[in-house]
């Protein structure tokens, strides 16, 4: 998927587009089958569905967490990217859908549903989200049985407790193992390398991989107690409709704003900046620094300690693309080597 191809946490290949080309995604197949492994876990995209990148599979399980609005530069309207999305869940073979998801169509009566507003076969009943994830869950199968548990995850915000509930009733599905011995498992677990990443402590300090309207919200509504401050631009030669939108957002949810660049690529960083800034109605509190290192360090110049600094767009990105030259860059190195250099 998009973090790369891994077995047992070693990576196999680096990343590359979120679903590889259909060759490519048989031989990772290969590999996986050849050294005996009981499961082959991945992401289908939009553009995978659409191009048939996964023709002839089989799945033993098709999992829908939601449908937000992206890659419209190549789908055109949010309708058809919808439609696509939901085409995946047509056919034969288990099903797994978040009940909270409106645009989420399944005509498979047997389909399972997951869900903390709707009551789904795997429930929520209690939840709280202040350090990390606690939550009391409930899972009622075909068959009438139901089962209780509590999870608790080394995990920030509400759309994680929805990847986790994903997760723990995927393993249900699959294996029939106890709702309690699942749930277990889940509190091992240590997060996502750039995905909601925590990078420094005091000041808090996060890295995440959102780009779009939708991420972004996601992101701001797990801090809505803090006083947030956020660093983020947007990418270049992609979809140009999303950017004021992301502008938006952050002017709803941020007690300060830093817009920079992410990866320009061929565009100007300056116009990409404008497009983002033309969603933003007040500009007291919004800083532009088109150097992305320069604008991560002025946020952290000025960051006090009752607020949280997030720094959006490029997650475990390890690189910037400029122009059409690929560079090296890392947004938490560089928060890393601040902090470093201010305590030495």
């Amino acid at each position: 998927g998009t973090r790369g191809f891994f077995m047992n946490d070693k990576m196999i290949k680096p990343k590359g587009l979120t679903t590889p080309s259909l060759l490519e995604l048989y031989e990772n197949l290969c590999i996986a089958r050849e050294a005996k492994s009981d499961f082959f876990i991945m992401e289908v995209s939009s553009h995978a569905i659409e191009q048939e990148r996964i023709a002839g599979l089989e799945f033993a399980l098709k999992i829908l967490s939601n449908i937000t609005s992206d890659h419209l530069d190549y789908h055109k309207s949010i309708e058809e990217y919808r439609r696509i999305k939901n085409s995946f869940f047509e056919g034969s073979g288990a099903k797994l859908i978040n009940a909270d998801e409106p645009y989420a169509h399944c005509s498979d009566k047997k389909a399972f549903y997951y869900g903390i507003e709707k009551k789904g076969h795997l429930s929520v009943d209690a939840y709280a989200l202040e350090n990390g994830i606690d939550a009391h869950i409930s899972w009622r199968g075909h068959n009438g049985d139901v089962e209780h548990s509590t999870i608790e995850a080394h995990l920030y915000g509400k759309h994680n407790l929805y990847n986790a509930l994903a997760a723990v009733g995927a393993v249900k599905i699959l294996t029939s193992k106890g709702l309690e011995s699942i749930a277990q498992a889940l509190g091992h677990f240590g997060g996502v390398s750039g995905r909601m990443e925590v990078v420094h402590t005091s000041p808090l300090v996060i890295v995440d991989f959102a780009h779009t309207y939708d991420g972004m919200r996601q992101i701001f509504e797990s801090f809505r107690h803090q006083k947030i401050v956020v660093v983020f631009g947007a990418g270049g030669d992609r979809d140009k409709t999303k950017r004021p939108k992301m502008g938006e957002c952050a002017q709803q949810f941020a007690h300060k704003i830093y817009v920079t660049s992410d990866n320009p690529r061929t565009e100007s960083a300056q116009s990409i900046i404008e497009d983002i800034l033309s969603g933003i109605t007040r500009q007291e509190r919004v800083f532009v620094e088109v150097e992305r290192k320069n604008a991560i360090c002025r946020a952290l110049d000025e960051l006090q300690n009752d607020e949280v600094l997030l720094i959006l767009g490029k997650g475990d990105e390890d690189y910037q693309i400029i122009g059409t030259q690929k560079l090296h860059f890392d947004d938490r190195e560089i928060v890393k080597a601040y902090f470093a250099h201010k305590h030495s």
